[in-house]
C-alpha cells in the first residue's frame, strides 16, 4: 500500500497552512533546480505526493498524472490552486482521472484530496497532450506550462533581429527554448555560449533545438548563478518579469546586475523588455554606457557596455 512507500514528494511551494508538506519530501516540480524529475519516477514508487498545481490546463493536467502515474495504490494526492488559477476545476480533472475526491475552499483556493485508485484512467493522454513536442508552427521543441511555449515570443523575435554578430564567449540568461541562441550562434566569431534557464523543460527543449557545439547548458537560478562564468564579452536576454502570474520587476533587475556581474569590462548586454518596465536607472548604474537601439510593438531594445 502507499503507505508503507518510502518515498515523499512535492510540487512547487504549497503554502503550509493548507497543505503541509511531509518532512524530507523531495522537490519534483521542474522550476526548482536540482529538484527531482517526476516524469523519471517509478510506477508507484512514492507513498505521498503534495501539489501546488500550476494554472494551465494541459500543464496541470500533466503533473496531476504524473504523480497519479508515480504513487502506490491508495497512495495520498493533496492538490491545491487558487480558485481562479484552476483551482475550481481541480475536482473534476481529478475525477476524470478515477479519483474519489474530497474539496475544501480555504483562501480563497481549492484543496482536494484523493487517494490513488487501484485503476487511475486518462493518464496516457494527459501525458501525450501536456508532454514535450515538436511544435510545427515553429519548428522548435517545446512542452506546455514553457514561457510562450508553442510560439516564438515577440519580445525575442524583436531582439533576435536587432542584434549585431557578436563575436567570443557570452549567455542567454533565461534561454528558455533557445530562440535567441538560435540567432546568436548564427555569427561564426561567437566562441562559446552559455544557456542559462530555471526550467528544467524549457532548457530540455533548448538542448533539443540547439544543437550546435558551442552551445553550453545550465539549470541554474540566473538571478543567483554562481561565479563559474565571468568576464563574458556578451549577454544576450529576455528577462522574465512575472513571478507565480504577479508582474514582478525585481527580476528584471537582479537579470540586469547578474549581467553586469558576469560582462569584462567593455563587455556588452542586449536586452528586450516591455516598454513600460522601468529598468533604465538601474542600468545605468551597472553599466558605463546605456543606448536605445529600437522601440517597437510595445518593446524596447537596449544595448549596455560595462
Amino acid at each position: 500500500m502507499g503507505e508503507t512507500s518510502p518515498l515523499t514528494g512535492v510540487y512547487g511551494a504549497p503554502p503550509d497552512q493548507l497543505a503541509p508538506v511531509p518532512a524530507g519530501a523531495r522537490q519534483l516540480s521542474p522550476l526548482y533546480p536540482g529538484a527531482a524529475d517526476l516524469a523519471e519516477a517509478a510506477a508507484g514508487s512514492y507513498g505521498r505526493i503534495v501539489i501546488a498545481a500550476p494554472a494551465g490546463t494541459l500543464e496541470r493536467r500533466y503533473a496531476l498524472a504524473l504523480a497519479l502515474r508515480a504513487l502506490a495504490s491508495g497512495a495520498m494526492l493533496t492538490v491545491l490552486a487558487a480558485n481562479d488559477k484552476g483551482g475550481a476545476r481541480l475536482a473534476k480533472e481529478l475525477a476524470t482521472f478515477g479519483c474519489a475526491v474530497e474539496e475544501v475552499s480555504k483562501s480563497r483556493c481549492r484543496i482536494c484530496t484523493t487517494r490513488r485508485p487501484d485503476l487511475a484512467i486518462g493518464i496516457d493522454g494527459a501525458l501525450q497532450a501536456g508532454g514535450p513536442r515538436l511544435v510545427e508552427a515553429i519548428g522548435l521543441w517545446s512542452q506546455p506550462g514553457v514561457f510562450s511555449w508553442d510560439r516564438i515570443d515577440p519580445a525575442s523575435r524583436l531582439l533576435a533581429a536587432r542584434l549585431p554578430p557578436l563575436k567570443g564567449a557570452g549567455a542567454d540568461l533565461g534561454c528558455g527554448i533557445g530562440t535567441l541562441a538560435l540567432a546568436v550562434l548564427q555569427s561564426p566569431s561567437v566562441r562559446r555560449l552559455d544557456l542559462i534557464e530555471i526550467d528544467r523543460r524549457a532548457l530540455a527543449a533548448a538542448q533539443r533545438n540547439v544543437s550546435d557545439p558551442r552551445a553550453h547548458f545550465h539549470w541554474v537560478d540566473a538571478t543567483s548563478l554562481a561565479e563559474g562564468l565571468q568576464a563574458l564579452d556578451f549577454v544576450v536576454m529576455n528577462p522574465p518579469f512575472h513571478a507565480a502570474a504577479i508582474e514582478d520587476k525585481a527580476l528584471g533587475l537582479a537579470f540586469i546586475r547578474r549581467a553586469a556581474q558576469l560582462l569584462r569590462r567593455g563587455g556588452v548586454c542586449w536586452l528586450v523588455a516591455n516598454r513600460h518596465l522601468p529598468y533604465e536607472a538601474a542600468l545605468d548604474a551597472h553599466f558605463t554606457s546605456v543606448r536605445l537601439d529600437c522601440e517597437a510593438d510595445g518593446f524596447k531594445v537596449i544595448e549596455a557596455k560595462a
